[in-house]
């Protein structure tokens, strides 16, 4: 019902920075919490940041906290992911998510995923 596209991954030095976009076929996009979860090889897929519906709360997991910031444009239907002073460790898989309710680490199963983009940190 909901298909999110995911674009601006690539591959980049440790200490620089990405901005991830993620676009949404939501008729009414503003209805939709966005959230961004990442995957590494091997690992579970992890909690990254949400933003609430029209943008007035921010919720990130303390890895990333201070080094990215997600915004969202409902008049596009975009959600972004600016990642400042990326590291290693930040290499994954990246996943735009929505869903009507809030989108939270732990929370229960989000409603719609993206295919996922590829960042790499290179050292």
């Amino acid at each position: 019902q909901v298909q999110l596209v995911e674009s601006g991954g690539g591959l980049v030095q440790a200490g620089g920075s990405l901005r991830l976009s993620c676009v949404a076929s939501a008729r009414t996009f503003s209805n939709y919490y966005m959230g961004w979860f990442r995957q590494a090889p091997g690992k579970e897929r992890e909690f990254v940041a949400a933003i609430s519906w029209r943008g007035g709360s921010t919720y990130y997991a303390n890895s990333v906290k201070g080094r990215f910031t997600i915004s969202r444009d409902n008049a596009k239907n975009t959600v972004s992911l600016q990642m400042n002073n990326l590291a290693f460790e930040d290499t994954a898989v990246y996943y735009c998510a929505a869903d009507r309710s809030p989108i939270r680490s732990g929370s229960t199963p989000v409603a719609y995923w993206g295919q996922g983009t590829q960042v790499t940190i290179s050292s």
